[in-house]
């Protein structure tokens, strides 16, 4: 992924993160004052939004060491998700106690009629939040664009059970029948559990992350196929790509004729990167190590001559 791909990625998170904000506000206003325990509920699933999208907005490796990725930046990052999530889990686990409350307690009105209108209003926002993401994935992975989907269902679901918990509520008292209004605190814990689901889905994401999902071979496969092509790889000596969060991270290591110069084999390193994020649209960095090639490693060749090795220009 090339530095202005990324610079547009990450304004376009931004911009979700700041529209589930003002969804937040708007909708905790409004909970507040009609008293709707499930349009509070769902005010708090879309701060969980914003929370959990600025977990994931994390930067990439920025080097290695020891053959490895430098991980330090990464890791801090993983700590606070793992805080993030922890969070979304009490919020989502005192939204539901909140709500379970108020059907013990019992509840002797619906909620202004304005709580639904504000319900209507957020999903149509979402739904145009969801659909400018969704242009935008056309040109990444089918990963990220199954993870926004996902994403979406659940804001989805929410505002489903607030719609029908206030609507029902609504109808009760329109109807004279006490007994629905119980409909807004059953919803608000609906979505308390949401939020919960949220916060632990983005714990076991975080945990599982710190480190980076090293890909699978079968999906190392065609990457080590487009090395292979590059002009001036004698041998490709070990090639680890993981996943962090949305992309993927890229660490190769290569032999290269040691008669040529520094400068060469540091433009076949550049090639490689730049083919590598080119081809794959999900590869956020690449890193390549560069060295000269040893014919006495595994086995010792004392015929092979140094002549004999290929060229930048073979």
């Amino acid at each position: 992924m090339t530095e202005e791909r990324s610079k547009q990625a990450a304004a376009h998170v931004r911009i979700g993160i700041a529209g589930h904000l003002a969804l937040a506000v708007l909708k905790g206003t409004a909970g507040y004052l009609s008293q709707s325990k499930a349009l509070i509920a769902d005010a708090l699933h879309s701060a969980s939004d914003a929370f959990s999208s600025i977990a994931v907005l994390r930067p990439a490796a920025k080097r290695f060491s020891d053959g490895d990725l430098d991980y330090g930046q990464i890791k801090a990052i993983s700590k606070g998700s793992i805080l993030i999530a922890v969070l979304l889990l009490i919020l989502g686990l005192e939204t539901g106690i909140s709500s379970i409350k108020s059907v013990y307690y019992g509840v002797d009105k619906a909620p202004e009629a304005f709580a639904l209108i504000i319900i209507v209003i957020s999903i149509a926002v979402k739904e145009a939040l969801f659909q400018f993401k969704y242009r935008r994935d056309k040109k990444l992975s089918g990963h990220e664009r199954t993870s926004g989907a996902s994403k979406h269902r659940s804001d989805l679901y929410a505002s489903i059970a607030a719609f029908i918990g206030v609507s029902g509520a609504l109808l009760g008292y329109y109807l004279g029948n006490t007994a629905l209004y119980y409909l807004d605190p059953l919803a608000g814990l609906v979505i308390g559990g949401l939020i919960v689901r949220t916060g632990y889905q983005l714990l076991i994401e975080s945990i599982h992350d710190k480190h980076g999902h090293e890909l699978h071979q079968e999906d190392s496969a065609e990457m080590l196929d487009t090395v292979q092509r590059v002009k001036g790889v004698i041998t490709i000596d070990d090639l680890r790509a993981r996943e962090h969060g949305h992309y993927v991270i890229v660490e190769i290591k290569i032999s290269v004729n040691p008669r040529i110069s520094i400068q060469e084999g540091h433009d076949i390193a550049k090639i490689i990167k730049f083919t590598l994020m080119k081809r794959f649209i999900h590869v956020s960095d690449v890193f390549v190590h560069v060295s000269p090639y040893d014919p006495g490693y595994p086995y010792k060749n004392h015929d092979l001559q140094a002549d004999e090795m290929p060229t930048l220009l073979h």
